[in-house]
């Protein structure tokens, strides 16, 4: 970023050595010592601390809002009519039964999305099954993402349990098992990548902030794949707030606590059966709710997230909360502090003040 871009801009290209290449634990830290940007909007200040410190940056009457998603085995093997082999990723099954997938080409040095399937294409998989590619999901857009039609001789989780592997992009240089890409609040499968800002928590921080006083409630929200083009909406994704999270929320914001968001994941969730005055009912289904700045937050007091690629929707998110000079100063703040991006990466708290 230059100066000017410090308050105007999150337009920033990331350095490669800035992305975070594997877990922390292979670098010898624990999932919590990770690194935590603390940002506060009130007065623009900064701290820079350890994740382990999370329970003395909130207050005891938060109200914690998790995702109870866990991921799944999303990334299968799949082969062409021509014999290539290239990686299908399922992200979201429809009503109708069938999916939304995406195409990916498969190299040493990772994966790419693929753009020249075609409708109709059937797709080989291993065990004699196969995926059908009926229509792009966005037409008249270059075919990325597709709805697909699975033939897998029977459920499709447990297909995916047996032969997927957790899907993985080109700036992990390894295979992972999926144990390490899940949150200690994962307890009901179904997203096709991790809602990564719980994966940095632990039980003994779960147990201090229980300990403080800060309550945790659970929302389950499936992501479905993150690549998406810096031009690309998030697309549909499913969505529970439980009753008793609902409750918890109105109850909090009654007595004048903060609601703070794991992730953006949580964000959506809430948001999408918020009020405008904050309120928050319980609700299941499909949400296509996309917040950016011009809509604003309901509900969602403070976040917890990771850190974000530039131009992203995540980031308009963030901003509907923040403002743009606010988040510009605190990326500012990371890049120059060497913080690490993506799913194993740093942390980013961002707190009213």
């Amino acid at each position: 970023m230059s100066v000017q871009a410090e308050l105007t801009s999150l337009d920033f290209e990331l350095p490669a050595a800035l992305a975070a290449g594997e877990p922390p634990e292979a670098r010898g830290l624990a999932r919590d010592a990770v690194r935590l940007l603390v940002s506060r909007i009130g007065d623009d200040s900064i701290t820079h601390a350890r994740f382990g410190d999370l329970p003395d940056f909130l207050k005891s009457s938060d109200l914690l809002v998790v995702n109870a998603s866990a991921t799944v085995n999303a990334a299968l093997d799949a082969w062409r009519e021509d014999g290539e082999r290239i990686a299908l990723h399922l992200s979201t099954p429809l009503p109708d039964g069938r999916w939304i997938v995406e195409l990916r080409r498969v190299s040493d040095a990772g994966t790419a999305p693929l753009s020249d399937g075609q409708p109709g294409e059937t797709l080989t998989l291993l065990d004699g099954a196969s995926a059908r590619m009926d229509e792009s999901w966005r037409p008249g857009t270059q075919a990325r993402l597709w709805i697909a039609a699975l033939d897998f001789h029977g459920d499709v989780a447990a297909y995916a349990a047996e032969h997927g592997s957790p899907i993985r992009y080109k700036y992990v240089r390894r295979p992972w098992p999926l144990e390490f890409y899940q949150t200690v609040f994962a307890t009901e499968p179904g997203s096709a990548e991790m809602p990564s800002a719980g994966r940095a928590f632990t039980r003994e921080i779960v147990h201090r902030l229980a300990r403080k006083g800060v309550e945790v409630a659970p929302i389950v929200l499936h992501t479905g794949v993150a690549s998406l083009e810096y031009d690309e909406a998030p697309h549909p994704e499913r969505y529970r707030v439980p009753e008793a999270t609902a409750d918890a929320v109105n109850r909090t914001r009654a007595a004048g606590g903060r609601i703070v968001a794991v992730g953006t994941t949580a964000v959506r969730a809430l948001e999408t059966v918020a009020a405008e005055d904050g309120r928050v009912s319980p609700g299941a289904g499909w949400t296509d709710l996309i917040v950016t700045p011009e809509r604003g937050l309901f509900a969602v007091d403070a976040i917890v997230t990771g850190m974000h690629e530039a131009r992203s929707s995540h980031l308009k998110m963030l901003e509907a909360l923040a403002g743009c000079r606010h988040l510009a100063l605190a990326y500012q703040a990371a890049l120059r502090h060497r913080y690490l991006w993506h799913e194993f990466g740093d942390m980013h708290l961002i707190v009213p003040g």
